[in-house]
């Protein structure tokens, strides 16, 4: 698919293939400690809200998946989109989560696979994947100190406290600085405005048009 804005996504991809690079240091740094990796969807359950710049990397991959593919994860994303449309009738195309009641989609039951895990479990688009995905599973500390996320896996780390080791430590501040001047960069371009945020879920990602983005 073709829509505004191509750059500014691509220029994100980039961004991501950092954040890999900061994850495979992290697995080489503490052997042992990490079962995250390709194949483990453990935490694949439910609905994720992703921004919308990341939403536009996963449309924009979604289409080179083989049609029967394509055709059978739409058809679940839209049965999702149905169900949520029942709680939320106002909740359609483009699918924007900022309007609706935070603490009632946090209530929706979490526990379906996400759309796009295959029968074994793995990413169909794992390469397009949303910064949700790539950051999870590890706790978020800059270099300086300032903790952005103390979370993690209980998968991971049996016999250590990631908290204080300083080899998952990273540039996390201007990781997300980055990320926000890139969104920003991204709504003007696609919504004439800048945006601090807009968020859609996964599933009802891949049903927006960002070709009609003047119906928005």
């Amino acid at each position: 698919m073709r829509f505004p804005a191509q750059e500014i996504v691509q220029e994100y991809r980039r961004l991501l293939e950092e954040v890999d690079a900061w994850f495979v240091r992290c697995l080489a740094a503490v052997p042992g400690q990490i079962a995250c990796t390709s194949g483990c969807s453990g935490c694949c359950r439910g609905l994720f809200d992703i921004t919308l710049l990341d939403a536009a990397l996963l449309r924009s991959a979604f289409g080179s998946l083989e049609k029967p593919r394509r055709e059978e994860v739409a058809r679940k994303a839209n049965r999702i989109a149905k169900e949520l449309q029942t709680r939320w009738s106002g909740f359609g195309p483009p699918y924007l989560l900022n309007a609706l009641p935070h603490d009632e989609w946090m209530q929706m039951p979490q526990e379906f696979p996400c759309v796009l895990l295959n029968d074994e479990g793995r990413c169909l688009l794992y390469e397009a994947r949303p910064m949700t995905c790539r950051l999870h599973g590890l706790p978020h500390i800059d270099g300086s100190g300032e903790v952005f996320e103390s979370d993690f896996c209980t998968l991971n780390f049996p016999t250590a406290d990631p908290l204080v080791l300083s080899e998952l430590r990273w540039e996390f501040r201007r990781l997300f600085e980055r990320e926000l001047a890139l969104f920003q960069q991204f709504t003007g371009n696609l919504l004439g405005a800048p945006r601090n945020e807009f968020d859609t879920f996964i599933p009802t990602a891949l049903l927006i048009d960002f070709e009609k983005v003047g119906d928005w």
